[in-house]
């Protein structure tokens, strides 16, 4: 049930995921090419991490150049177009600037001149929060058809000098079209979400804001691109990706087993499958296309969605779970029936 459900609150709609679209550019870097800029290997970058490329975009392709793509295939898909759509909400870390909003320019790339919009800043769980607040959008009536979009363009913000971060991130997008489910057996059923500012500095860009703005200093010291404390990344990671599945399945009453599918944030194979093995989830009922992607931020969990489908692992009916953790640090989870043929 969604939280205002759970609260007793007046019967609500039933939100949906009405369709799915991905775009990722086409240019790759591959562990082959890093080896050229950094001290690493395949061998390396593959054992610790799973990937073994990631796609690019060429200079001057900005996040919204991405999100547009996949926003108006996921429109079409369901059986739309931009004027039906009433809210646009953009996840990422890396907006074409700091204003004006990326949902207020892809509003106007895709023609959506009946929408409102705006940003959301969660890192890796932008596309979890984003489904949350889209989905509760619809289930209140404020809202009919919602625009959810996580995309990033990682590139533009990674030091590629430096080999603890150049080899995790890739650029891309994914965006799904809510609407209200003519069948209340599918559909969004339930949310958990957290935030943990105490690990603000494990994961950051250190430069660009208030605190820091651009600077010749601050360009020098290389303060403007990704800095992590993998270590405490990782730890942080494993434990709470674990917890909040717990959580969101022991309250809605699931068991692993009646779970068909588990789409957890792509960041590490490992982290994953940790998750994965706590929650009592064998491997082949766990998406991992990490090695074709990276770490695309918040384009994570639609890119792994449109695997899962693809594939023919995702089925309309299948009970589905999504996970993620992020900078800040942000936790997500999202349960939810698929309702796509």
């Amino acid at each position: 049930m969604l939280r205002s459900q759970l609260a007793g609150a007046m019967p609500i709609r039933r939100p949906v995921i009405r369709s799915l679209a991905t775009y990722v550019p086409p240019r790759q870097l591959t562990n082959a090419d890093l080896e050229k800029l950094v001290d690493t290997s395949d061998e390396w970058i593959m054992q610790r991490t799973g990937i073994r490329t990631r796609h690019i975009v060429d200079p001057g392709v900005a996040t919204s150049d991405l999100a547009k793509e996949a926003a108006l295939e996921a429109i079409r898909r369901a059986g739309l177009t931009p004027h039906d759509i009433d809210l646009i909400i953009v996840g990422t870390v890396t907006p074409d600037m700091l204003f004006p909003s990326t949902a207020c320019l892809v509003q106007h790339k895709i023609g959506a001149t009946r929408a409102w919009g705006f940003d959301l800043s969660a890192a890796c769980s932008a596309f979890t929060y984003a489904l949350t607040v889209g989905s509760q959008m619809v289930a209140a009536g404020a809202a009919t058809h919602v625009l959810v979009i996580g995309a990033d363009v990682m590139s533009s913000i990674i030091d590629y000098t430096d080999r603890t971060t150049c080899v995790l991130f890739g650029d891309g997008a994914g965006a799904v079209v809510l609407g209200v489910s003519e069948d209340p057996t599918l559909g969004i059923l339930d949310f958990e979400h957290q935030v943990d500012g105490s690990g603000g500095p494990a994961l950051c860009m250190p430069a660009g804001g208030s605190l820091r703005p651009a600077s010749h200093e601050t360009v020098d010291q290389r303060l403007h691109y990704a800095r992590q404390d993998g270590q405490a990344v990782f730890k942080f990671a494993v434990r709470n990706t674990g917890d909040i599945c717990e959580r969101i399945l022991a309250r809605n009453h699931v068991t692993a087993d009646e779970l068909d599918l588990f789409v957890s944030h792509q960041a590490n194979r490992r982290i994953i499958m940790s998750a994965a093995e706590r929650i009592g989830m064998p491997e082949e009922k766990v998406v991992i296309n990490i090695e074709e992607f990276g770490n695309t931020t918040a384009a994570t969990i639609p890119l792994a969605l449109n695997t899962a489908v693809e594939t023919g692992r995702l089925k309309k009916g299948n009970l589905v779970l999504l996970a993620s953790v992020g900078a800040g640090f942000t936790v997500g989870s999202v349960l939810l029936r698929w309702a796509i043929d």
